[in-house]
């Protein structure tokens, strides 16, 4: 990763609000649904309206609108609907307002969907009749798969870096689960697909060999 994490923080928020009020609400209030989806060089919606992020543009039918310095009540309004996220059906979120000036640098937003990418291709490999799911809420990618849940997270309040994760329902034990959800490594320790692709199917032994026995 060559951008400074001051800067991957700042594109990684400003995206992270882009998701919730320009894709996920608008989305929710014409679709019903909250779902986003990985596409190549970013994220977008499953459903109408129909918009997508490619690195750092908002991409609205044939317009390509620029995401640095603006806000996201001004994309929206530029795309032709209402910014607003969907407060009703989760607490947290990315702290974005809909008036707050983005930083979107384009390194950092070509890392960032590198991530996306990287994990969208192992967790399509590891669970072929699963469609992974981006969710607004977290901006992390994932599917569920026996009572465990996968992904790539851009980073939390956890662990302040993008990392990939499995989070079995019910709490493991042991040395491999070394988060208080279950299982997190940084993506800069899995350097393709491959390798994480190899730590979700290491996961799914564990939990069941560590699953607890039901009484």
């Amino acid at each position: 990763m060559d951008v400074d994490r001051q800067t991957l923080d700042t594109a990684r928020r400003s995206l992270h609000g882009v998701a919730e009020l320009v894709l996920a609400g608008p989305q929710y209030r014409q679709s019903g649904t909250i779902r986003l989806r990985i596409v190549p060089g970013g994220f977008g919606t499953v459903q109408d309206p129909d918009l997508r992020v490619n690195g750092t543009e908002l991409v609205a039918g044939d317009r390509e609108i620029p995401l640095n310095g603006t806000t996201c009540r001004e994309l929206a309004a530029a795309a032709g609907i209402d910014a607003g996220g969907v407060e009703d059906l989760y607490k947290e979120g990315s702290g974005v307002g809909p008036d707050d000036i983005l930083g979107v640098d384009a390194q950092a937003a070509q890392y960032i969907a590198d991530c996306f990418h990287q994990g969208h291709e192992a967790l399509s490999r590891f669970a072929p009749n699963s469609i992974p799911v981006l969710w607004p809420e977290h901006f992390d990618v994932g599917v569920s798969l026996v009572e465990v849940n996968y992904g790539v997270s851009l980073g939390d309040d956890y662990l302040d870096e993008p990392y990939a994760y499995a989070g079995p329902w019910t709490p493991r034990h042991g040395t491999f689960w070394n988060a208080p959800f279950g299982a997190a490594r940084p993506m800069r320790l899995l350097p393709d697909p491959t390798a994480l692709h190899d730590f979700y199917a290491e996961a799914m032994d564990q939990a069941a060999a560590d699953n607890p026995p039901h009484s």
